[in-house]
């Protein structure tokens, strides 16, 4: 029944019902007009159901609709309240509310203890399905066909059992759009009004909103238990809080950094809870963002150093309803500071080469010098490997997984040494700088050329070596900080502190590890090995293997090597780029190594001792890289026949071929 059909003309109904079942025709009536709604469902209904017999009525036992009823919690438990409500303002107009599922099963009934006995006694209790073909024209069943809301008058029903009932129903909408129930009343045919398809529709829409509102909660609690969960995984620690200043998210990375308890802090205000740096308290107010600010908070006293990025979290209005910090702890940057600038320092104490005697009381020291935590100093040459034997021992101590930040201290104009060194603190969300003693902090810090140091900084240096703290220019509290000093130098420091350039405190405290590595002129048994693990590196690294043969090993070995282990370097490297197949040979060698010519300055270095017959051996070969093997031109140099010539080649194993072009 439509609402502008009212008043309800049941005579003219029963004529159109009984026109209907007697001809399978809707009459035509003047003045009047059936719902098209009801006549579709005539015509549907009637080549299967007689209108005068009994309806045969589908129900479902207990046992079999307990399954169905489980299934349907959500909505039962939904619609429930809400046909309680419906049934308050319907009370005593002996009406029933029903609701069914998807499939016009009946879930739950209310009202009036009349109805209910009524609907009871058509066998349409709960677990009947009230689908057209079971029950007929109904509104509970054109709704579920057509989706849309119905109300169906007396003799509108198709079975005339029913003429004495007025059903009037409404979908329940899932948020796809999919019907899931039908929420429905049904009275007296005499009592029907059009009010009550009013009062369907609005509680089904209202069922339907409560439907939606519980799955959007449902996913809201999800999404919000995921991000809970990421940010309590994540590895910074994460703090928020609202516009009021009240904290609504403590992570335990947070709170551990920060000194707090969660179930303490949540709810209170930022300010009661820490103590917020000033550049903090100014972003705030500004509504500004930081990136990697390091920032000083104070918790109960206590001091907690972290990076801060901190983000405004804004709605439609530019005014930020809230903030969110993430915190980063120092050490962390300490070690992407170690990943990133710092070295690697993979060499052990056995990749040293110690062939030589010289050498084992080198390794001796060092390998002691590891397990001890007090200041070395490294002393040699300029080339000997000084910075190398200082890796070697940050590896072979308890710390070889922390960093090792090597400085060169010649590099550093004196006017910039103690702010490079000791860092800064200026105001501003960029005015703070690390010392170079907190980036190295737990590992090692190494002072190449330390008698560069000037007298502030080795005053510096050598506050923090007895007190382990730094203290910034600018700063207001120090920083503890555990690290091992290495210091290396290729100076008379005897001289420097004599000269007053050179503190003899700080001097004294590198007394413990003393350690001076021989140049290599006075290890040449190191030679071989030192040249087989270069040329290893090369492979490696090129992906070819690379060779010395035992002629051109031989003529290293006589150098003097002035330039040490870094010319030993520069003079395969150079070999390689100019040999064939990667193969080191005496001719490619540089003619200052093969002829043993040393560039000697102001203070001339000790050249090797040569026996006679080394002495003759090179000689000879001199004379024939000269000569490119020519056997009168070489005997005319060095002042001897061609066959006393011949007889000391064949002696020493030296061929003209070899010095031919």
């Amino acid at each position: 029944m439509q609402p502008t059909s009212y008043p309800i003309r049941h005579d003219i109904l029963q004529q159109y019902w009984q026109g209907f079942t007697e001809t399978g025709r809707v009459p035509d009536i003047p003045a009047a007009r059936l719902d098209p709604v009801v006549r579709q469902s005539w015509l549907r209904c009637a080549p299967r159901l007689d209108p005068y017999a009994q309806p045969r009525l589908k129900f479902l036992g207990d046992q079999a609709l307990l399954p169905i009823l489980r299934t349907q919690t959500n909505l039962i438990t939904i619609a429930i309240p809400l046909m309680e409500d419906v049934f308050q303002f319907i009370e005593g107009s002996d009406c029933a509310v029903v609701l069914t599922d998807g499939s016009s099963c009946n879930l739950a009934m209310t009202g009036d203890d009349s109805a209910i006995r009524l609907l009871t006694g058509y066998g349409l209790g709960q677990g009947t399905y009230w689908s057209e073909g079971h029950v007929g024209t109904n509104a509970l069943g054109i709704t579920l066909f057509d989706t849309m809301p119905v109300q169906v008058v007396g003799a509108e029903h198709y079975f005339q059992v029913y003429h004495p009932l007025v059903t009037t129903a409404a979908p329940i909408h899932a948020i796809n759009g999919r019907i899931i129930g039908v929420l429905g009343i049904v009275g007296l045919a005499e009592t029907a009004s059009s009010h009550t398809l009013a009062l369907v529709m609005a509680a089904a829409r209202a069922i339907s909103n409560q439907l939606h509102a519980s799955l959007y909660l449902e996913e809201a609690n999800q999404r919000l238990t995921e991000v809970n969960t990421i940010v309590e995984t994540i590895g910074e620690g994460i703090l928020t809080w609202n516009s009021t200043g009240r904290v609504t998210h403590l992570n335990a990375q947070a709170a551990r950094m920060l000194h707090l308890h969660p179930s303490t802090t949540l709810g209170r205000s930022l300010a009661e809870a820490l103590t917020l740096p000033p550049v903090l308290q100014e972003a705030i107010i500004n509504g500004q963002e930081m990136d990697e600010a390091e920032v000083n908070f104070e918790v109960n006293g206590q001091a907690a150093r972290t990076l801060v990025s901190l983000r405004a979290i804004r709605n439609q209005d530019p005014e930020p309803i809230g903030f969110v910090a993430k915190l980063r702890p120092i050490e962390e940057v300490r070690r992407l500071v170690h990943q990133q600038v710092g070295s690697e320092a993979t060499l052990l104490l056995e990749d040293v080469a110690a062939y030589s005697p010289a050498m084992r009381p080198v390794l001796r020291q060092a390998r002691i010098a590891a397990r001890g935590s007090a200041p070395v100093l490294l002393r040699g040459e300029g080339g000997v490997g000084k910075n190398h034997l200082a890796r070697v021992i940050h590896n072979d101590g308890a710390h070889a997984d922390r960093p090792f930040i090597a400085i060169n201290c010649r590099a550093i104009p004196h006017e910039l040494m103690i702010s490079e060194f000791l860092g800064y603190e200026k105001d501003g969300p960029a005015g703070v700088r690390p010392s170079k003693f907190e980036l190295a902090n737990g590992g090692t810090l190494m002072f190449d050329q330390i008698e560069s140091l000037s007298l502030e900084m080795q005053a510096a240096l050598l506050s923090v070596i007895e007190t382990g703290h730094v203290m910034r220019l600018g700063g207001t509290r120090p920083v503890q900080v555990t690290l091992r000093i290495i210091a290396a130098s290729s100076a008379n420091l005897e001289q420097h502190v004599a000269d007053e350039s050179f503190l003899p405190h700080l001097y004294y405290r590198f007394g413990v590890f003393s350690i001076t590595i021989p140049p290599l002129r006075q290890r040449l048994d190191d030679i071989p090995l030192l040249a087989e693990r270069y040329l290893a590196r090369i492979t490696q690294r090129r992906q070819k293997e690379a060779w010395i043969d035992d002629e051109a090993l031989e003529v290293l070995r006589r150098y003097p090597w002035p330039g040490n282990v870094r010319e030993l370097e520069s003079v395969l490297e150079r070999a390689l780029s100019q040999g064939q197949d990667f193969t080191i040979r005496v001719a490619d060698l540089p003619e200052s190594v093969r002829k043993g010519r040393v560039m000697l300055s102001s203070s001339p270095r000790p050249q090797p001792v040569l026996t006679t017959a080394e002495a003759e051996r090179e000689a000879i070969v001199h004379a024939g890289l000269a000569c490119q093997g020519r056997i009168a031109e070489m005997a005319q140099q060095l002042g001897i026949g061609r066959t006393t010539l011949w007889r000391k080649m064949k002696r020493y194993n030296i061929t003209r071929d070899q010095f031919r072009p």
